[in-house]
């Protein structure tokens, strides 16, 4: 398997197990709200081992697959930015909710950096139109939502479903762009 594909699988499997993980630590979560309740609130009860370790994994995964794209492509920059926003991850799952700033700062760079890298790889060769025009829209909306969470604007989301805002788009984008260096060739 050459390096790229074995980026794309990475990519696909950390945004794909993560997603999955979150949507059953949110119904494990007696009372949860996706309106209400941030995201990393369900790193902080009885599921937390759950929401944590997959956080962990996805960031981890994250950094794996910005490896092996530096190795693909040579360019550094492709592998700063996402394995920035890998390290993130990997300090939300480190650092729970209830640990304040340290968390608070490794949500931040996860959300900033991971949209930042979705528009990033759509200026890069591994990505053509139109799919690098979606690229763009994911990590636009992503950054733009983070501009009103950051704010307290929700739109009448609630936190919890502004938050959502932010991070769907780029862990959509995420599974999109590993499906998408799977099935490509060099």
């Amino acid at each position: 398997m050459d390096n790229r594909k074995i980026a794309g699988a990475l990519f696909f499997a950390g945004a794909a197990q993560f997603l999955v993980s979150m949507l059953v630590a949110e119904r494990l979560y007696s009372g949860y709200d996706v309106s209400k309740n941030v995201i990393s609130d369900l790193g902080t009860r009885t599921n937390a081992l759950l929401f944590n370790s997959s956080v962990v994994m996805l960031g981890l995964a994250v950094i794996a697959a910005a490896y092996f794209l530096w190795r693909e492509t040579g360019d550094w920059l492709v592998f700063a930015v996402p394995a920035l926003a890998g390290l993130g991850a990997v300090g939300v799952g480190v650092f729970p909710q209830t640990t304040g700033f340290l968390h608070d700062v490794s949500a931040f760079i996860a959300f900033f950096v991971g949209g930042l890298a979705a528009i990033g790889a759509a200026f890069h060769k591994l990505e053509k139109p139109p799919r690098s025009w979606l690229s763009i829209v994911f990590g636009l909306v992503s950054l733009a939502a983070l501009a009103l969470f950051v704010s307290r604007t929700y739109l009448g989301l609630g936190a919890g479903g502004m938050e959502r805002l932010v991070a769907y788009p780029v862990l959509l984008w995420a599974a999109a762009f590993g499906w998408q260096l799977t099935a490509t060739k060099n």
